[in-house]
């Protein structure tokens, strides 16, 4: 691949992305969550499991402990999350999310879904569940990171 098409490919993946993050955001607002920012939702992303420590969630959004712990202590005063003790680790707090936590990532995922349903007016079926395995086999496991 050459430059120039490398960098057309680059341009065209961080414009969906940039989008169906606009996208996201604005279905998780629509329906009645507010006070969140599209980095919330890359905390979400990792806090939903099964929680995490400041420093499982620093790590997976590529920050300083000092800025998750800011991120968890808005969620934490905002409803969305919980600290709670940690079940293996006495000195840890483990951050999970409360029910409204809960509500606000099922949004999310009613936002994405209805954003990428979208784009069966542009690919068909088949085009679909290729996109979806081959970037699968690229990004396997994310982390899923804001671009700050």
């Amino acid at each position: 691949m050459q430059n120039s098409e490398a960098m057309a490919l680059s341009a065209a993946l961080l414009a969906v992305a940039g989008e169906l993050t606009r996208r996201i955001h604005d279905g998780v607002v629509a329906r009645g969550f507010e006070g969140l920012r599209p980095a919330h939702g890359f905390a979400f992303a990792r806090l939903a499991p099964d929680g995490a420590t400041v420093t499982d969630l620093a790590v997976h959004l590529g920050v300083t402990k000092q800025a998750a712990s800011q991120l968890v202590d808005e969620l934490v005063r905002k409803g969305y999350a919980a600290r709670r003790p940690h079940p293996e680790d006495a000195r840890a707090r483990l951050i999970v999310l409360t029910e409204s936590g809960w509500g606000c990532a099922r949004a999310a995922e009613e936002a994405a879904a209805e954003a990428v349903r979208g784009w069966d007016a542009a690919l068909t079926e088949e085009e679909l569940r290729v996109l979806r395995e081959t970037l699968l086999r690229i990004a396997p496991d994310g982390p899923i990171r804001p671009t700050w």
